[in-house]
Parts: C-alpha cells; structure tokens; sequence
C-alpha cells in the first residue's frame, strides 16, 4: 500500500492500491443533486481527483486548476470526488465558478474511497490521489499523493489524460 501521511502523522488507507493496467472499479456515488452516479455512467476518458474537501486550501486550488484544464482536454470527463455533502459541493462550485467537472459525494457508503484505495482510517475523508481511466475502464494514470496536504502532479495527469483514448 502507499505510504500516505496527513500532516506528516501516517494514516491507514482502506481497500486496495490500484495500479496502471488495473480494470477501474465502478463505484457509486452522489452528485450534487443527491442522484446516484457511477463510473458507467460516463463513457470515454476520465481524470478522477480524490481529495479530502473541497473547503480547504489545497483542495479548492487543485479542484479550481482542473476545472481551467477541464475545458482544454476536449472528450475527457474531470471528477473530482470527497467526503464534503453534495449540498456543500455545489455551493462551493457555485462560489467558485467550477463548471468544467463534476465534484461527486462519497460520504453516503465511502464505495469509491475503498474501491480505489483512497479512504483514510483514521479520518473518514478521501486521501489525495488522481486516477485516468481510458474508454475500455483500464487505469493510465494513478498517483497517490504521499503528503495529504500537498498537490498532486498535475502535469503528469493532464498528459496521460490527453493521451489516453
């Protein structure tokens, strides 16, 4: 498993670390509007951004970064999935002007959190991660971020997204 640590204090992650060449699981969550979502439910690439909550400083600024990119990358969905209610969610992408990706709610069953291997033990919030799931649902990218508190490589993740097919 990654070794990840929340402000510098190790945590416990829960499920299983998924690697590149990996089938993505489907995972159900909710948008913003309470219905259920799941990864079938979009088709083609996707670039999926774990994080802890949408109100704290590194995660408003990455989830504000993809959504500029989001625009850019053409036929890639940008989802960005936490712990934060999707009541929150929306009013934080309505203050933030957040349009281009879908921020999704995994507090109900933490089904994505395990699934993915992002849910933190100790915490019941989401670990710092970023997934690329091509149009077969096979994993291109996968970076779990070592320190929560810290961004992930953006670079690498928009150009395996702009890569994969």
């Amino acid at each position: 498993m990654a070794n990840v640590t929340f402000n510098q204090d190790p945590v416990t992650l829960l499920g299983n670390e998924l690697s590149v060449g990996d089938k993505a699981p489907d995972f159900t969550v909710l948008a913003n509007d309470l219905q259920e979502v799941s990864l079938s439910d979009y088709k083609g690439v996707r670039l999926i951004a774990a994080v802890p909550s949408v109100d704290t400083g590194v995660c408003s600024d990455e989830t504000k970064r993809f959504n500029e990119e989001a625009d850019k990358l053409g036929n890639v969905h940008v989802l960005t999935i936490s712990m934060d209610l999707p009541f929150a969610q929306g009013r934080w992408c309505a203050a933030n002007g957040v349009k281009n990706l879908d921020t999704l709610s995994d507090h109900r069953h933490a089904d994505f959190g395990e699934k993915y291997g992002v849910l933190i033990k100790e915490l019941r919030l989401l670990a710092r991660a970023v997934f690329v799931v091509d149009s077969n649902d096979k994993i291109t990218y996968v970076e779990y971020v070592d320190e929560v508190t810290d961004h992930p490589d953006y670079d690498s993740a928009l150009q395996a997204a702009e890569k994969a097919e």
